[in-house]
């Protein structure tokens, strides 16, 4: 795990993963955000989207996935996230959240990240970015 002086800007990390049924239900359930969007396949077939579609929540924590265990890693910090939800995320999509280290806040030795998550088509769903503060 790299530490503030060995992080660069530029520096990126990703996971990917596919959503599954019970990861809605299973996060739903944590939260209590039982929204019918998610959870209701009838009344979520007669909304905007026409199918269930996962938590907003849901997908962009897997940026934490990315900060945890890759980039920073082990032992980060995680300060705050401005985020911005772009496309539903459908049962079945695979996403993949990527972190790109866009600037090194020297001061207080916290590093700001360019935050994405898309899906298998490459469509952005979520945009942000992150601060964190890397492992001493």
């Amino acid at each position: 795990m790299p530490t503030y002086d060995q992080i660069s800007v530029g520096d990126t990390a990703s996971f990917t993963k596919t959503i599954g049924e019970s990861d809605v239900y299973l996060f739903a359930g944590i939260t209590g955000d039982m929204n019918p969007a998610h959870v209701d396949a009838v009344t979520a077939a007669e909304g905007m989207f026409k199918q269930r579609i996962a938590h907003g929540m849901l997908t962009a924590s897997f940026i934490s996935t990315v900060l945890a265990m890759q980039l920073p890693g082990p032992g980060t910090i995680y300060l705050g996230q401005d985020v911005q939800f772009r496309s539903p995320v459908f049962i079945g999509d695979t996403i993949t959240a990527r972190v790109e280290v866009i600037e090194k806040l020297e001061q207080r030795k916290w590093v700001k990240l360019k935050t994405t998550v898309t899906n298998q088509d490459g469509k952005l769903v979520v945009d942000g970015t992150a601060t964190a503060l890397p492992p001493q």
